[in-house]
């Protein structure tokens, strides 16, 4: 006797069209495309034999009225209420959630205003103070002036470092920085900019202005100091 598939039976995430699964849909269209449910989906991996993770994943939030800030307050032994949820993927969630919180919390206490080369100089130290090697970064600045995020790009030797203009204006896209700070050590302690330290400062400040984005300044970093291409105002 001839056995016919159950028309009504429930398939697993991996019987899914590969662009329907939610690390699939992650990974080829971005975070900002997949869901809640999607990425709780992607937490707890599995789900029952008769709900797929995603009903899972749904009636989580269902639990939380679909409010993440609800879910957030959650225990893992309220969590555990929803079926075929386990302590385990209860603790998985809960550990998620406390991560965003916890970044979140960072995130309001590390976004000074960038109001002074000092404060550009301040922040750099740990990064770059005693270094052998020169080092460019560059600092990410939101409207406001409120430092988001930054970032190495490159290192050389004890004389110099290499660059690419694209690779700052991508990271600085990716960001999504209204304004840039560059930043670059001179092991030598010689504060005075070289020719190339000039060139690529106005290639750069020209391209910004391509992308409707500003080179705050350019601070040349040494342990004995640093020069700031505004303050001279280079830029």
């Amino acid at each position: 006797m001839m056995n016919y598939p159950d028309e009504n039976k429930k398939l697993g995430i991996k019987a899914w069209a590969e662009e329907d699964r939610p690390r699939e849909k992650l990974l080829n269209k971005g975070r900002s495309a997949v869901t809640d449910a999607e990425l709780i989906a992607i937490l707890i991996r599995t789900g029952t034999p008769a709900e797929t993770a995603l009903d899972v994943a749904k009636n989580i939030l269902n639990l939380a009225g679909n409010d993440l800030n609800r879910l957030a307050k959650l225990s893992v032994k309220e969590l555990t209420k929803v079926k075929g949820l386990g302590n385990t993927k209860a603790i998985t969630i809960v550990s998620a959630l406390e991560l965003g919180r916890r970044r979140k919390d960072e995130t309001i206490q590390e976004m000074p205003r960038i109001n002074s080369s000092n404060l550009v100089y301040e922040i750099m130290k740990p990064h770059l103070l005693d270094l052998d090697v020169e080092q460019f970064w560059v600092l990410f600045l939101n409207r406001a002036s409120r430092l988001i995020g930054k970032q190495f790009l490159s290192q050389g030797g004890i004389t110099g470092t290499v660059v690419d203009p694209r690779i700052i204006f991508k990271a600085a896209l990716e960001n999504m920085a209204s304004n840039i700070i560059l930043v670059h050590n001179h092991p030598s302690g010689n504060l005075k900019p070289s020719d190339q330290d000039n060139q690529i400062t106005k290639k750069l400040v020209e391209g910004a202005k391509l992308l409707d984005m500003q080179v705050v300044d350019h601070l040349i970093f040494a342990n004995n100091g640093f020069y700031s291409f505004a303050d001279e105002g280079q830029i």
